[in-house]
């Protein structure tokens, strides 16, 4: 990585059934592998529980989510318990007192918790559409726009999962220059660090954030926020193979020259087999490192796209 956290800095807000805690409407939990065994060794987790949060029992009746005269509720089956009202406010007490946050893991499919495509039923209790918001989680997310948000199920897709964590560093590094006082040559030298990453998501945003950066007249306020919104929005943007075989020929351009015959052939070679699906970006990534030690870059060493997050992750063997 291109700079060092400790575990206890980074943290993540997590709806609580999701490390364990029984905390659902039948007194269970939904422990997620993932997130427990795996990122829970690399972040700090701070847990949730909107409806307990509210006053709510353990166990207690289902909620879902029911829409009469295109209004939306949190209620019981039959209508009664309408808990729409305590979920909103309370998600907006969390969102002004979680600025401090990292990122977040929702639980999928919950009337609370949810993110996104849930169920929403008819006041007879049909199935009406499935593009429902958890009520505490549209609070969340409309309160804190650039946090990295994503949901249980949605994390055991590789891709997404990688997408996830990168962001969460990303996002978390930003935090740390803005905390420490940000100025012109600050914002330059973060974008230094993120420019081959966002040219592996987003070309049209490697140009736009980079044009942006380059504006003279505009105040480094507004600067910084339009550059930090426009980042994480490239970020979400999931990277295709077609971006990261461009970005990797970047990169071996940059030092290639610095490289013995056979040791250029090689890397093309790596670079190609993962073009064409024979290998994982892992293995060109490996071999650019091991080069960089031999001839070091100081300019390449500070890519975040090489070293994005902790190693020990091992998120990229899937692509």
């Amino acid at each position: 990585m291109i700079y060092s956290v400790k575990k206890e800095d980074i943290q993540i807000g997590i709806s609580a059934c999701l490390v364990g805690q029984k905390v659902r409407f039948d007194a269970s939990n939904k422990p997620s592998k993932f997130c427990i065994e795996e990122l829970g060794e690399h972040v700090q987790y701070e847990t949730f529980c909107p409806e307990v949060a509210i006053g709510l029992p353990i166990p207690r009746p289902t909620i879902r989510q029911i829409k009469k005269d295109d209004v939306i509720q949190v209620a019981r089956p039959d209508g009664s318990g309408d808990v729409t009202e305590a979920l909103h406010a309370y998600g907006k007490k969390v969102s002004e007192m979680t600025k401090h946050l990292s990122g977040y893991v929702f639980c999928a499919k919950s009337p609370s918790c949810g993110m996104e495509r849930l169920k929403v039923y008819t006041p007879e209790g049909h199935s009406l559409e499935s593009n429902g918001i958890g009520a505490f989680a549209e609070e969340i997310m409309a309160g804190n726009p650039l946090l990295p948000c994503e949901e249980n199920g949605r994390l055991n897709d590789m891709h997404i999962r990688e997408n996830f964590v990168a962001r969460i560093y990303a996002y978390k590094h930003w935090q740390m220059v803005s905390e420490s006082g940000l100025t012109k040559h600050k914002l330059t030298t973060f974008h230094s660090h993120y420019k081959y990453t966002v040219m592996s998501h987003n070309l049209v945003a490697y140009k736009k954030l980079g044009k942006l950066l380059a504006d003279v007249d505009l105040p480094l306020e507004e600067k910084a926020s339009q550059y930090i919104s426009g980042l994480m929005a490239a970020l979400k943007i999931p990277a295709t193979r077609k971006n990261h075989v461009n970005t990797l020929t970047h990169i071996q351009g940059y030092f290639s020259k610095h490289l013995a015959a056979a040791q250029r052939k090689e890397l093309c070679e790596q670079i190609d087999g993962y073009r064409l699906g024979l290998l994982p970006l892992i293995a060109p990534l490996t071999l650019i490192n091991h080069y960089l030690l031999q001839y070091p870059k100081d300019y390449l060493k500070g890519q975040s796209y090489l070293s994005p997050y902790p190693d020990s992750l091992r998120l990229r063997y899937a692509y």
